[in-house]
Order: C-alpha cells, then structure tokens, then sequence
C-alpha cells in the first residue's frame, strides 16, 4: 500500500444542510488579481541567485528596524542585570555599540516535533527565552524569543508555533491555557489539551458521533470540487485546539466554526505581525509523492519518504521549497490555485496547514494489516461512506499543484502531478525544523534547536538523531546548497556523550560559514533529582499535568552543563547561551573570544569527537519505562521515530 490507498464508490451524497464551520472552511474561487504570479521562482544558493519573497524581506528589515535594536538592548540588560562578566565584544554586539559590527546577531528558533510532548516541551523553553516571564528576565534569558528573527515548527513544534503566531503571540502561560477575554472577536481558549484529539468521549458511540461532525465540516471543500483527506478531518479538530474561537464551554457547540476560516496568511493581519514583535513563523512539511518517488519503508524507523523529495516550508506569505529539486514558492492566500486565472482563496486554513506538518500518521500506512488495524482506518472509512472519492491518497495532506508543469527551475518530482500530497515534516527522518533556517538567503547565523524527538526504544527521549538525519541528507544531495556543522554521525555517540542531556553547541569551528547550533534536547530527566515528567506521549494533558511538564522543562533548560559535575545547575549558562548567540557576529568582527566566553566554549561545544575538552568514558544512566538502564546499551541505529 505504501501511503496509496484508491477510493472507489458511486454511493449519492446526503443532502446535508452546511454548518457554519463547513462554509468557513470551504474555498472559494475568484478572479486572479493584477499581476498576479502563481509561481516565484527562488533560484539556487549555489548560483548565488537565491531570493526571498518581497513580503518576507520586507518583514525582516522592517522587523531589524523597528524591533531588533531595542530588543537585544533588553536582553543585554536582562544578562547584565544578574552581574554576568561578559567580555567587552558581547554587550558591545548586543547594544549596537561595538565599533566595526555592523549588525545584530541573526537567530533562528526551531521547535521539533514529537505530538503533545513537543508542543509542551517546546512551549517550556520558550517561556525561558521570553522577555515577558519574570523568572527568565531574572535568570538572564529571557528576552531571546523576542530578538529572534525566525521561529520554525514541525509537527507537535508546528502546533506550538501555529498557535502562537495566529493567537497574537501571547505568554507561554496563556497560549497553554488560554485566557478569559471578553472580546468576541478573540475567543482564545487554550490548546484545551484535557480534551483527548480525535476521540474527546470515552462513549465510543459519542466519539463516532463527534468524528461525523468533523466530516460534514469538511463537506462545503468537497463539494466545491477539491480532494479531501483524512487531514481535512483532523484540521478540523486542529481547529478546536490550536485556532482561536474554542473554549472549554464551547467545545462541543456545533453551531460554531471552531476556528474555520483562520488562514494562515491571515496571520499577516494579526497585530503583533504587522507591528513586527513576532518572529517570522515557519511551519514545515514533507512532500510525501507517492506516484514520483517512494521509498521503501525502513522497520521500527520514522523515514516514510526519501529523503531527496523537497521539504516543504508553510510561511505566512508563500508555500514551496528552497531545496534545489524544486526552488520555488507560490502565494499562500491563494494556496490551490493552478493558473493566473481563477484563483483559489480560503484554503490555507491554518489547522489544515499545521495537519499538514503533523501527518505522522503517514507511519500505518505500510501495509494492509497495519493500515487496518491503526486509529485512522475507521476515520479514512468513515470519511470515504460519507464524501466518497476516486483515486485519492486519503492519508497525506492534499493541495491542488501549483507547481504543475514546466513551471521551475528544479526538477520537481511532482511535476506532472495535479495534485499533490503532504506528509508529517519528519516522515524523512529530521524532526527538528532546522532547513529553513539554512537557507542561504536568510542569513541566520546562530539556531537554538530545541529536540523533543523521540529517538529510541520507550523511553521518549530525544537524542540527536533529527541533527544525524539532516547532516546526512545536506551531505549526500545539498552540500553546496546548504551548509550544516558536523555532528555525531550515530545516536550512540549522543548518548555516550551526554550531548542530549545538557546544551550543546555545535559548530564551533569559526572558520565555517555554517550556523552555530545551541542544541537543547528532552534527553534526561533534571539533574536536580525530580521524577521525570516529560518522557511521555499522552493523548490528553490535565490542567495540572500541563503546569508540571512545563515547570520540569524549564528546569531542564536552565540547568545548562556545570563546570562541577556534582552540580545540578550552571550558574554561568545565562553567559554562556549569550556567548553562544553572538558568536558569529564576533568572528565578522575580528574579535577574539575572551572570559568567560572562552570557558563557556571549552565546556558547551563539541568538537568533533569528544564534548568539549573533557573526554566522557563510560555510558551515562536514563530513566527509562520500568526503571534506570544504561543508555549505552539501548539503541545505536541512525533511524529515529519522529512522530510519537
């Protein structure tokens, strides 16, 4: 079967009267406006004629004017305000003062994926780079999230990220739980995670009743003539948890549109976008392509499709790739059109769009029985008795192809396809949504990776198999196109070496034009001795389950990595990340690192072989379902389960 599954029914449609949510989230279809282009060509890094969308580059320099400058100037004061010795380069990067440093440090922040747990994990670490978190203003730390330019978010990262950017960039406090504002026009109730996605009853009668509802809000699209999938369903759930107008007293309300018609490149309409505070959001996908190029699916591993097909990134302005196999985007507010015509309207709906990312479910589709005896086969069968379809992948995510023909530069796989279809940005192994942030056009200097990937076995930790998968690809098919710092080349080498229990910066080598990486993972429980809380895949989160893996979050990453190993915390981190930060725009300025930026990278970076300059003998400890065994011993292989 391999992610193909062929729908043939002539059974009459019921006559059903549409919902309010099945008529928000229909397309529409309209007069293409003056000039426009339905395709943008992006060019290749490697000609050196890549570009960003006019709208993107105009966020960014607006964003460098008018936010960037006053925001490093706070987070400087929040570092100097805890008495950080910071040598005199750093707080001369961050103020703008340093005489022949022309610009700001260029970061980007990628949220993994990793279901509910990285959604939680995620949205933790965030709360430690917020400026708006007094803890972290306090620590030093915070402040980051709102000097940052980019924000990616793949899977459980992309509901994160989603949510945030069309919630108006609340707290990590209120995004989580939401808050009790009175104005109509912004029902923001939190992820509402108590409420179990996809099956909210424990009636198995109500759950298929509630599963109906969804379908018939898909409706209005299926008979406006596009093809739907199992992901139009779940967008409608998405829509219920991560898009505003859902509370708890009206979850279960039929006669609302939960979130249907909130587009994604409706974001550019939301305040803190158009006064540029957000950082600008990246969700991503995998091009799943099951007529042009499939892999054969490798056992017990995450890589559903190969790792040449484009991975395809969803911002509030465009959707395509920069991968040289396609180099091309076409406008997200018109996302399913295919000519300069007609025009398609209304289907980049934003909890469509973050299904798209997070369509791990991709993963049971690899053979009959599997297929069969999976959570999403009663959702594909009900789907097809209710909207019956022909030849249609029902489990990726589907987009009519704007990228149909002769239309780019790259080889595209889909070319000749008129539809094509999506999977979960990890389905080729790389959980972490590191590759829009190497596009060479953009400049980033410095990543903060945050990992809450599963990578082996039960344990639910995460130990750099994503950063594994993604060297791996840049080396085999992109070496010129993108440029990555070496790291491990297998999970035991993480795991021996404690890199996923503590940040580590990779690339520390400033001879190379790659990015640095602050990599900070969900691979241990605290050093503090606290019962671990986010090793864990839940379906559903209390209240209080939620307020407890964010606290053990943000005491995992502010731990950082003691120069006392009988320490449980760092208290040179808050420094130390700064170090990091500014590195690159340190080495364009000549200067030498010093103080305790030298310490600081003696003890954060990997250099290739050890952690630092210490070398680790031995095999460290994890807590692990049914008690403490040596991580050495569990899993060595490169393949990483991304979706759990």
């Amino acid at each position: 079967m391999l992610a193909t599954i062929l729908v043939v029914s002539s059974l009459p449609l019921l006559v059903v009267a549409q919902s309010a949510a099945s008529l928000a989230y229909t397309p529409v279809y309209g007069a293409c406006p003056s000039g426009f282009n339905l395709v943008r060509q992006a060019g290749f890094s490697a000609a050196g004629n890549q570009t960003l969308s006019p709208q993107e580059a105009a966020y960014i320099s607006a964003r460098k004017s008018n936010v960037s400058p006053n925001a490093w100037k706070t987070y400087l004061s929040n570092i100097e305000a805890t008495n950080a010795s910071l040598p005199s380069y750093v707080s001369g990067i961050l103020s703008g003062n340093s005489s022949g440093i022309a610009d700001y440090p260029n970061l980007g922040i990628a949220c993994s994926g990793g279901g509910w747990r990285a959604t939680m994990f995620g949205a933790g670490v965030l709360n430690v780079l917020d400026g708006r978190y007094d803890m972290s203003v306090a620590l030093g730390t915070g402040g980051l999230l709102q000097a940052a330019q980019y924000l990616t978010g793949l899977s459980g990262g992309s509901n994160l990220v989603g949510s945030l950017a069309q919630a108006n960039f609340p707290t990590m406090d209120v995004l989580a739980f939401g808050t009790n504002s009175t104005d109509p026009t912004y029902t923001w109730g939190g992820w509402l995670s108590q409420i179990n996605q996809e099956a909210p009853f424990t009636n198995a009668t109500q759950n298929s009743e509630y599963l109906q509802v969804l379908i018939e809000e898909v409706r209005g699209k299926f008979e406006a003539g596009f093809a739907v999938s199992y992901v139009d369903v779940i967008a409608r759930d998405n829509g219920r948890h991560f898009v505003n107008g859902t509370d708890l007293g009206n979850f279960f309300d039929d006669s609302l549109a939960h979130g249907a018609g909130y587009t994604w490149s409706g974001v550019a309409n939301v305040s803190t976008f158009m006064s540029y505070e957000q950082p600008f959001p990246i969700l991503v996908a995998t091009l799943l392509s099951p007529n042009g190029n499939m892999s054969t699916v490798i056992p017990n591993s995450s890589f559903i499709v190969p790792t040449s097909n484009p991975i395809m990134e969803f911002n509030v302005y465009e959707m395509g790739s920069y991968d040289p196999t396609l180099a091309a985007f076409t406008p997200m507010k018109y996302l399913g059109t295919m000519n300069e015509s007609i025009c398609v309207t209304n289907y980049d709906q934003s909890g469509l769009v973050m299904g798209a990312s997070g369509d791990w479910n991709t993963f049971y589709n690899t053979s009959e029985s599997t297929f069969e005896a999976s959570s999403i086969y009663p959702i594909i069968e009900a789907l097809n008795s209710t909207l019956p379809q022909t030849n249609v992948v029902l489990d990726g995510t589907l987009f009519p192809n704007s990228f149909h023909g002769p239309t780019t530069e790259g080889t595209f796989v889909d070319a000749g396809e008129t539809v094509i279809a999506m999977s979960d940005g990890g389905s080729d192994g790389e959980a972490v949504p590191i590759q829009p942030l190497l596009v060479k056009a953009r400049g980033v200097d410095t990543i903060f990776a945050i990992d809450s990937n599963q990578d082996w076995g039960n344990a639910y930790w995460s130990a750099g198999g994503s950063l594994i998968n993604t060297q791996n690809r840049i080396n085999a098919l992109f070496p010129t196109a993108y440029s990555f710092p070496p790291v491990p080349t297998n999970v035991s080498e993480f795991i021996t070496q404690n890199l996923s229990t503590r940040p580590t910066f990779f690339g520390c080598d400033s001879s190379t034009e790659a990015p640095l990486i602050i990599y900070l993972a969900n691979g241990g429980p605290p050093r503090n001795g606290e019962t671990p809380l986010t090793n864990v895949a839940p379906n559903n989160v209390t209240t209080a389950q939620m307020q407890g893996f964010l606290d053990q979050t943000y005491t995992i990453a502010t731990q950082g990595n003691p120069a006392n190993a009988s320490s449980a915390i760092d208290p040179e981190w808050p420094a130390c990340l700064a170090c990091g930060v500014v590195d690159r725009a340190r080495n364009r300025s000549g200067v030498e690192r010093s103080g305790v930026c030298s310490s600081c990278f003696e003890r954060y970076c990997w250099n290739g072989s050890t952690y630092g300059l210490e070398v680790i003998s031995g095999a460290r400890s994890l807590y692990v379902s049914g008690g403490w065994r040596i991580a050495g011993m569990v899993a060595t292989s490169l393949f990483v389960l991304a979706f759990i």
